[in-house]
């Protein structure tokens, strides 16, 4: 069987480049699919905007997660954090593999950032433990962000057995890096690339990364590489790089 998974995590900025300039989800949607991804995390996901839906030339008639899944990733979920009046975003999972169920809970530090924890359990073909996956985009506050990351080590104990292998990953907004450790019955949480290269990976700005916000975590994998996607075209596609990694179930 196989027991190597292939995972990405990528904030995408609603569909847009630096500063709104261009709407690059069309782009986005082919570099994904070439990146080769068995699960992807995503964040600030445009579930819908009545308004650029109108205005904006090639708006997909569905929503970008589905857009994006198409024909490469048949299961999906997405987990609504904040709505308006011209619609909503959140953030998605997108699998190879059936999700059998998730959900999504709210985590928000107050009413002007609205933010969320989509958590998956998904089944993998002869995997004899269920996989599982949160997707976070934290707060940008340092006392938010501590409770934000005391909430996910809840959330874990309560939903996640310890015996299943789990993937925590998305942008956690962390440019002091005082959230790197993800404490659960007292035991961290590897990053990868902590784990690979001794330091949590630089992704923002794509167009030179010199911030370290977002973070791929697991247990129950050996990590086998890490990568940062930047560059063209990454870097014309939105503001965050995006990461994958190569685990391996133990």
């Amino acid at each position: 069987m196989s027991r190597i998974l292939h995972v990405a995590t990528y904030n995408i900025h609603k569909g847009f480049s630096h500063f709104n300039r261009r709407f690059t989800v069309h782009e986005l949607r082919e570099n994904l699919h070439g990146m080769g991804a068995d699960l992807i995390f995503l964040q600030e996901v445009q579930g819908s905007h009545e308004t650029r839906a109108s205005t904006v030339d090639n708006w997909p008639g569905s929503p970008q997660y589905e857009f994006l899944a198409e024909t490469v990733w048949p299961e999906y979920a997405y987990g609504k954090n904040a709505v308006y009046e011209e619609g909503h975003h959140g953030n998605a999972i997108l699998s190879r593999f059936p999700i059998l169920n998730w959900d999504n809970y709210d985590i928000s530090g107050h009413r002007f950032e609205s933010r969320g924890l989509l958590h998956c359990e998904i089944e993998i073909p002869s995997w004899d433990r269920h996989l599982h996956c949160i997707c976070t985009h934290m707060g940008l506050s340092v006392r938010v962000r501590r409770k934000q990351v005391a909430a996910l080590q809840k959330m874990i104990e309560q939903l996640v057995p310890p015996d299943c292998p789990l993937i925590v990953a998305g942008d956690f907004n962390d440019w002091s890096c005082r959230a790197e450790k993800i404490l659960v019955n007292g035991r961290p949480l590897n990053e990868v690339f902590e784990t690979t290269q001794g330091r949590v990976a630089k992704s923002f700005p794509s167009v030179l990364p010199i911030f370290r916000l977002d973070r791929i975590y697991v247990r129950g994998f050996n990590v086998r590489g890490a990568s940062v996607h930047q560059g063209r075209p990454w870097s014309r596609i939105s503001d965050h790089a995006p990461l994958s990694t190569t685990i391996i179930l133990k």
